[in-house]
């Protein structure tokens, strides 16, 4: 809390200072007040559009205010520049966060804004000193720009960045630097923003125009939310059937263009049935996400895991060769997975008292291009017999290739009659606690 304290700090500190500098101008009063009410309205109009995508997605408000504080930095004095943000992230959080975003979290994010803000001035008014009279549009007016543009978004996501690498108990790259597309998505809004501050001080009318721009942007944005997803399963937040077949033909044509490798694994949790009988749908779907979350952390972050539909998983894994397959790297990722979910203890709140649900196992097949076909089908039908191979041998346990394949139906094919698989014949106790 010490370092999120200091920021904060930090930026008052800084804000006090600078409001001891000059009156600003009437003009530039005009400006703030202008940059203020376009924030304000833009986030009305965004609340509105947000709703289409609430809709379909739990992903937090896309926020594209930086166009307007971003454009008070490099075009305001540092007060009415300070001013800007604080109005505009306010009424943002007022009217967007405020359910999700507790008020220690928005002071911290409107101090990191601020400092941004001043950090960025100072640039411009260094590089450029008389932009306030010959815009920004010309001289080391444009140079100015980028430079304050790379100071700003330096400063905002570094301290964020910061924040999340400190408070996060296993940070990644992703989780703390965020995804390549939001990072481009900011860059944007900065570059507009910079256009603002040159429209804004050529003619104040002409910054209207920055809102259909900004409206588009939403737009691309719900459209890339909406398709991420269609393609993700609402239970498990892996990728749906149709989804993983898609990702996995491309990199199995991309093995074959290349000759490189791959290899997938099928994966069928054991007597999953049970768990719905005994403890309900609602047990059952906190199951399958705990199962999903723990596929998800046993492999690479380039590795497609994709849910088949009911309990069945499947995780293609690039550049994963099965030449050998008493030694080879799939069947040690099938076995770590495999143990794993067998040590999973899932707990959970009922109207009778916690429940932990536990002795789950997984049966696990697999198969490997190359060794096993050169098309995604064919890869599909080996290892799915290799998952019943492993089922018919007593589940738990994990079955590569064509070894034990079954001599008539396929594997999803025997699964579904049933009674090769059923727990009267095997004799297992359900995998439930």
């Amino acid at each position: 809390m010490l370092p999120v304290f200091m920021v904060e700090l930090t930026a008052l500190a800084l804000v006090v200072l600078s409001a001891t500098a000059s009156v600003p101008s009437t003009g530039r009063l005009l400006d703030a007040a202008t940059l203020m009410f376009l924030g304000v309205l833009h986030t009305e109009i965004a609340v509105r559009a947000e709703r289409v995508r609430r809709r379909v997605t739990e992903t937090p408000h896309v926020d594209l205010s930086s166009v307007w504080t971003f454009a008070g930095a490099v075009l305001l004095p540092p007060v009415l520049a300070t001013l800007v943000a604080i109005v505009v992230f306010t009424h943002l959080w007022w009217r967007a966060w405020r359910p999700r975003v507790p008020v220690y979290r928005q002071l911290f994010s409107t101090a990191t804004v601020v400092l941004a803000c001043l950090a960025a001035g100072a640039v411009v008014n260094y590089v450029a000193p008389a932009h306030a009279t010959a815009g920004l549009g010309s001289g080391t007016g444009p140079l100015a720009l980028v430079l304050a543009l790379l100071v700003y978004t330096t400063i905002n996501s570094g301290l964020i960045a910061g924040a999340i690498a400190v408070s996060s108990p296993n940070p990644t790259v992703t989780t703390v630097l965020g995804h390549w597309d939001e990072n481009a998505l900011e860059l944007a809004t900065l570059c507009l923003g910079g256009l603002t501050a040159i429209v804004l001080a050529i003619n104040p009318w002409l910054v209207l125009f920055v809102l259909p721009a900004l409206l588009v942007l939403h737009r691309a944005v719900l459209v890339r939310q909406l398709e991420e997803a269609a393609s993700t399963d609402g239970k498990t937040g892996l990728l749906n059937a149709a989804a993983w077949h898609s990702y996995a033909q491309r990199e199995v044509s991309r093995a074959v263009r290349q000759g490189g490798a791959a290899s997938l694994l099928i994966l069928d949790l054991d007597h999953f049935k049970s768990v719905n009988d005994r403890h309900g749908h609602l047990a059952g779907d906190e199951v399958l996400a705990a199962v999903a979350a723990t596929l998800r952390a046993e492999v690479r972050d380039n590795d497609l895991v994709g849910r088949f539909g009911g309990e069945e998983f499947v995780i293609l894994l690039p550049g994963v060769d099965d030449s050998d397959y008493g030694s080879a790297e799939l069947r040690l990722v099938a076995e770590r997975i495999r143990r794993r979910v067998e040590s999973l203890s899932i707990q959970m709140p009922t109207p009778d008292g916690p429940l932990t649900i536990s002795g789950l196992t997984v049966s696990v097949g697999g198969a490997a291009f190359g060794t096993d076909g050169t098309e995604l089908a064919r890869m599909l039908e080996t290892a799915d017999s290799a998952l019943y191979s492993a089922k018919r041998a007593g589940r738990n346990r994990v079955h590569v290739g064509l070894q034990s394949r079954p001599d008539k139906a396929s594997g999803r094919e025997a699964r579904e009659q049933g009674p090769a698989l059923s727990e009267a014949e095997t004799g297992e106790a359900p995998a439930a606690g």
